[in-house]
């Protein structure tokens, strides 16, 4: 769930514009992040955050933040467990990171790129380095959207979470929850100003 968080971060990191001293702002109507997890060995389930904001300045500086409250499974106990034993109830998740505005300044109208990331996950008390690849395109000149260009995995121990994740089995009564999870972004940035 970790992992997700960072793949937010990571997509953040690409956001720039022919006006470089300007910042871009997180559209959280139409940015999406979603992360996978496989339980008792075959079922695949997807779930997400519906709450998330950011703000790329004009420096490169990358920050997004994730309401964990916003979690959705799908199902309301389990968005309950999720905050209580997995988040230990933290607010926010915060993703980190700094690029460099000049490779992406250049994208005109219509035009994409591949952008390396490194980006930091900050997660009650946990911080995970990560990195990864985010496809950007350049929408309007004053949108962009940012995704990830292959799915980011991160693990439950790198992310603090293992304790949470066996409390969410032993509470289901689940045999087994996976503890590296496939994560996905879409994030919509617009053009301060």
């Amino acid at each position: 769930m970790k992992l997700l968080f960072k793949a937010i971060t990571i997509a953040s990191a690409f956001v720039a514009g022919p006006v470089l001293a300007a910042g871009w702002t997180l559209n959280p109507e139409t940015s999406h992040l979603a992360y996978g997890t496989v339980k008792i060995d075959d079922v695949g389930e997807v779930n997400s955050f519906t709450n998330l904001s950011g703000h790329v300045g004009d420096d490169g500086t990358v920050e997004i933040d994730i309401d964990l409250s916003s979690v959705e499974t799908n199902i309301d106990i389990r968005n309950e467990r999720m905050i209580e034993h997995v988040f230990r109830k933290a607010a926010t998740a915060t993703l980190t990171a700094s690029i460099d505005m000049a490779q992406v300044s250049k994208l005109h109208v219509g035009a994409n790129t591949t952008v390396e990331v490194d980006a930091k996950l900050s997660l009650a008390g946990t911080e995970v380095d990560f990195y990864t690849d985010m496809f950007v395109l350049r929408l309007s000149d004053t949108s962009v959207m940012v995704s990830t260009n292959d799915m980011v995995f991160i693990s439950a121990e790198e992310a603090g979470v293992t304790v949470g994740v066996d409390k969410l089995m032993e509470l289901a009564e689940l045999p087994g929850i996976t503890r590296t999870v496939p994560v996905t972004a879409r994030l919509m940035f617009d053009l301060e100003g």
